[in-house]
């Protein structure tokens, strides 16, 4: 609780690149009635070009990318937000949350094979389905200590929307 009421909470919905992060996490800052960043918008635009060239990002390439991410969620504390943000490996969570340890995170989870029929049929994005296979390849699941849970991403965007809001700490 705040002082003027209960504490809102700060979420990071995760996954593999065509897992639904935008469309659910918009769907859940909707659904709490707080703000929504999408992790895209975070990156400089040399990150662009270089996945738009279908090559894979390092954590070099990374850094400044979560920095930025960080720095959004640490100014929501207390106000809630959502933020869509792959969080593929574990020390970029851990980066995320170093200011902000009270950090949820939903971890959007699929087939490859479902994902990349997603992918697919998605236009206008600069990841190229290429790409996929090597973010299944960096993925390291949420650990039993990390604040979070693993959304199943079986069915529509109200359907995970719903999954997602119920696994979220009350």
């Amino acid at each position: 609780m705040t002082e003027d009421g209960p504490r809102l909470p700060l979420v990071v919905v995760m996954g593999v690149s065509g897992s639904g992060k935008s469309t659910v996490g918009g769907l859940l800052a909707g659904r709490l009635g707080v703000p929504y960043a999408e992790a895209d918008d975070f990156h400089p635009p040399a990150n662009i070009a270089k996945m738009s060239a279908g090559h894979p990002l390092d954590d070099e390439d990374r850094a400044p990318w979560l920095d930025a991410i960080a720095a959004w969620i640490t100014g929501r504390g207390g106000h809630g937000g959502v933020v869509s943000c792959s969080a593929l490996r574990r020390r970029y969570r851990d980066r995320l949350r170093r200011d902000a340890p009270g950090l949820f995170f939903l971890h959007l989870d699929g087939s490859e094979e479902l994902i990349a029929a997603r992918l697919a049929a998605r236009m206008q994005h600069f990841m190229p389905a290429g790409l996929l296979h090597s973010q299944f390849d960096a993925l390291e699941p949420l650990e039993p200590d990390e604040a979070g849970a693993v959304v199943a991403i079986d069915g529509g965007p109200q359907q995970i929307t719903e999954r997602a809001l119920a696994a979220l700490p009350h």
